[in-house]
Order: C-alpha cells, then sequence, then structure tokens
C-alpha cells in the first residue's frame, strides 16, 4: 500500500516551481500596491502644466514603480517574523519559506539601483530624489516606527504621497503649488484608510506585535480621527480647482465625494457596538472614493 501510495505522488516540475518563484518574487513588490502608484503617478504629470515624450513618460512610470517594488521587497524582508505571526500576511513568500530572505534584500537593493539612474535621466534629479526620499522613508522609518509608535501612521502617508508629486516634478522640474496640492491629497487621504485597516484587522496586528492606531487609542479615538481627516480632505481637494488644476465641474464631484466619505466616517462613531464591520465598509469606500476623485480629476482636469 506504501508503494502504490508513493508511485501517485505528484513531483512538481522545474518548470513549475521556477514560475513558481517568478510569481513569489513578483508578490514582495505588491502588485496592486504598484497599480495604485502607477495611477497617482500618472495623474501628476497629467494634471502638470507642460508635456514629456512618451520614452520618458512610460520610464517615468517604470522606474517609480520599480522603486516602489523595491520598498515593498524590503519591506517584506525586514517584517519577515512579524508577518509569520499574523494570518493575513504568513503566506507571504517569507514567512512561508517559499523565498529565502536574501531573494527579497537582493531585489529591494537591486532594482533601486537600476531605476533611480534611470528616473533621473528621464524624469530629472528632483524626481529621482524624491524617489529616494520616498524608499528611505517607508523602509528606513515607517517600517522599523510600527513596532513603537501609532507616528508611523503619519510617517506612513509620506512615501505613499510622494508619487504624484513625482509625475508633476518629472513634467515641470519643480514641485509648485499644484504639486504639493495633490502631495497633500494623497497624505490626507491615507489616514482615514489606513485608520480603518487598524480598526478591523486589530487583533492580526495584536499578534504581530504592531502598535496602530485602534490597539493603542482604541476605535472610538480611530474612528474620530478618520471622520476628522476625511472631513479635511474636503477644502483640499475643492483647493485644486483655485490652483487651476481642474475646473468648477472637478470642484463639485470632489465636495460631493468628500461630504459622502465623511457622512460614513461620522455614522461609525453612533454604533460602537459595529465597529469591525463598520470599519470592512468604510476602507472599501476610501477605495472607490480615491478611484472617483482621480476619475474626476482625469475627465475635469487642466
Amino acid at each position: 500500500m506504501a508503494e502504490s501510495r508513493a508511485s501517485t505522488d505528484v513531483v512538481p516540475s522545474p518548470l513549475s516551481l521556477g514560475l513558481g518563484q517568478i510569481r513569489d518574487m513578483a508578490r514582495l513588490a505588491k502588485p496592486r500596491l504598484s497599480g495604485l502608484v502607477v495611477c497617482t503617478t500618472a495623474g501628476g504629470m497629467w494634471l502638470a502644466p507642460g508635456h514629456l515624450s512618451l520614452f520618458r513618460a512610460v520610464a517615468l512610470l517604470l522606474g517609480t514603480t520599480t522603486v516602489v517594488g523595491a520598498a515593498n521587497a524590503l519591506n517584506c524582508y525586514l517584517e519577515r517574523d512579524v508577518d509569520g505571526l499574523m494570518r493575513r500576511t504568513r503566506d507571504r513568500p517569507l514567512p512561508s519559506g517559499r523565498l529565502e530572505p536574501g531573494v527579497a534584500l537582493a531585489i529591494g537593493l537591486g532594482l533601486p539601483a537600476l531605476a533611480l539612474p534611470v528616473l533621473s535621466l528621464a524624469a530629472g534629479p528632483r524626481t529621482a530624489l524624491l524617489a529616494l526620499v520616498a524608499l528611505a522613508t517607508y523602509v528606513c522609518v515607517y517600517t522599523p516606527m510600527k513596532r513603537r509608535s501609532t507616528l508611523a501612521l503619519f510617517v506612513g502617508a509620506v512615501p505613499g504621497a510622494i508619487p504624484p508629486l513625482m509625475g508633476w516634478t518629472g513634467v515641470t522640474g519643480s514641485m509648485g503649488a499644484g504639486g504639493l496640492a495633490l502631495f497633500a491629497v494623497l497624505f490626507l487621504w491615507q489616514l482615514p484608510h489606513f485608520l480603518a485597516i487598524s480598526i478591523y484587522l486589530k487583533e492580526d496586528y495584536a499578534r504581530g506585535g504592531l502598535k496602530v492606531f485602534a490597539l493603542v487609542h482604541g476605535d472610538r479615538a480611530a474612528k474620530l480621527w478618520a471622520a476628522l481627516t476625511s472631513l479635511a480632505l474636503v477644502p483640499v481637494t475643492v483647493a485644486l480647482v483655485p490652483l487651476g488644476l481642474a475646473g468648477p465641474a472637478f470642484g463639485a464631484t470632489a465636495a460631493l465625494l468628500g461630504t459622502g466619505l465623511t457622512a460614513h466616517a461620522f455614522l461609525g462613531l453612533l454604533d460602537p457596538a459595529a465597529s469591525t464591520r463598520w470599519a470592512r465598509n468604510f476602507f472599501l469606500l476610501t477605495l472607490v472614493y480615491l478611484t472617483l476623485l482621480f476619475a474626476a480629476l482625469f475627465v475635469f482636469g487642466r
């Protein structure tokens, strides 16, 4: 019987093992997050006054995505022990043992060595410097800070808000009021987005020993901060109109979207017993909000 069972075992082929490793290496870069970065960087390019050739625009997008992927790979390397403790991350390539940590380290260090010079040549030294700042802030400050302080919430929003500013500087060669306004929009948006995550995944974060906002300060405080930062998004997004980045139709759309997001945030304060369900729904709503906001920018923008 033992021989019969052994004879039916399927031995993975070298090709399937190779493809599996390639998929796992791609997972280190967190493709969904990288996709969001491409969209926000493209938004900055679209709204900036000026023009980039197709070649330089593609190089800017690819270079930005590559640096973000490298930052995510280094994050996976540094947090592989934490990821192994949490349910939502324990199947990632490093904690599951499918990839060696050295692979993530090589990807995280090697990709920026290629991407940063390309960004400097295609989009200018300021854009490359912004990419380096985002990489260093995410890996060297935000990642270790998550284990020590809830202030990591605000620090982590900085590298996440830099991509549209990179798109802007790639076209204009300088930051400018418009580029900084786009940075402010993305910075503020991330706060309610991640506050919601800190509520509905707080038990998982507790297993990993991370000092997320809801764990340290409680659900009510996290909901209040989510509501206030959602409210702050309304004037900041509407300000894109007088800055000349979009027309009145965008202003009306931004005000409507921001009001809806804020209303849902404040509703969460009225029902303390439904924190997890509310937070999950609010998290999804923040994604819908950002998608519709950038769609409106592309339609009604400069």
